[in-house]
């Protein structure tokens, strides 16, 4: 199964989605759409309890349920209940809400998007663009971030929402999606920020909040610089082992340094800090 993850907004509430290019069809966090739909504090229970019921009524809907692998606000990957577009048409009849009606125009909206997108890549990018705009960050920042997300699917060449990379780094080199690429993404984050991605997380107060969603336009032009030459590093070495690619990493996040401190010489102040993305929106939306 060829897949593809992505975050959908609906009324700024967001659902994680997979796209199957295989069977061409889109799967659902189910406890993502019951927090739509319900507003339920504890929507994992919610679930818990309507399988229950479901599979008392010796339902067929709760025969078909999958598990696939989602990625959680920690970033990491769990396997997690999800459901295609006509099982969640099913499943939203079992649920009572105000909301159910748009919901289903909103998931007959997602599947003739995907199929437009099939046609045209670029309207991709309009859709993620359109959604940061949503969230109110501004454009000049949206366009550091995509960029951001090209140049990182370019140094590991892992599935990517946004883009098709013909030649990546990491994937090719035999190395693992989760804790090899976690470790490898740490030793550049350090050798540029003095700061692994936790220690980066703190210091702006993140919990399971997306860090690059939270970095300034400097930052992520630094992390840009510190993936793009570690990218470019390991095309001209070639490193054999996991080992050696760490070696690289460290020796592109230290490219990214050297800027970073001429920068901070030069202006007096600190490029990494404790500023995230919700201060700057507030502090966006007092002005206004």
């Amino acid at each position: 199964m060829t897949q593809r993850q992505a975050l959908q907004l609906f009324e700024e509430k967001k659902v994680r989605t997979l796209w199957d290019s295989e069977q061409e069809k889109w799967y659902f966090s189910i406890v993502d759409v019951i927090l739509v739909l319900t507003d339920s504090t504890i929507p994992r229970r919610y679930w818990t309890d309507l399988k229950k019921k479901l599979s008392k009524e010796g339902s067929q809907l709760y025969e078909d349920i999958v598990q696939l692998k989602m990625q959680s606000a920690d970033g990491k990957f769990y396997k997690t209940d999800v459901a295609d577009t006509e099982q969640l048409f099913r499943l939203i009849q079992s649920i009572p809400s105000p909301t159910a009606e748009p919901f289903k125009l909103w998931l007959a909206q997602i599947a003739s998007e995907r199929l437009d997108e099939m046609q045209d890549p670029e309207l991709t990018i309009d859709r993620a663009l359109e959604q940061y705009l949503q969230l109110g960050y501004s454009e000049s920042w949206i366009n550091q971030r995509l960029k951001s997300i090209e140049i990182r699917k370019e140094l590991t060449d892992s599935p990517c929402w946004m883009f098709t990379i013909p030649q990546g780094k990491w994937k090719n080199k035999g190395l693992k999606e989760g804790i090899q690429f976690a470790t490898l993404t740490d030793i550049i984050t350090k050798a540029w920020s003095d700061k692994t991605t936790k220690e980066y997380k703190i210091l702006k107060g993140l919990k399971k909040e997306n860090l690059r969603d939270n970095m300034t336009n400097t930052e992520l032009i630094l992390n840009m610089l510190a993936e793009a030459s570690t990218k470019d590093i390991s095309q001209a070495v070639n490193p054999k082992s996991f080992e050696e690619s760490q070696k690289v990493a460290q020796q592109g996040g230290n490219v990214a340094k050297v800027a970073l401190q001429e920068l901070e010489a030069r202006t007096g102040k600190k490029v990494v800090t404790g500023l995230n993305a919700k201060q700057v929106l507030q502090e966006k939306n007092k002005k206004q």
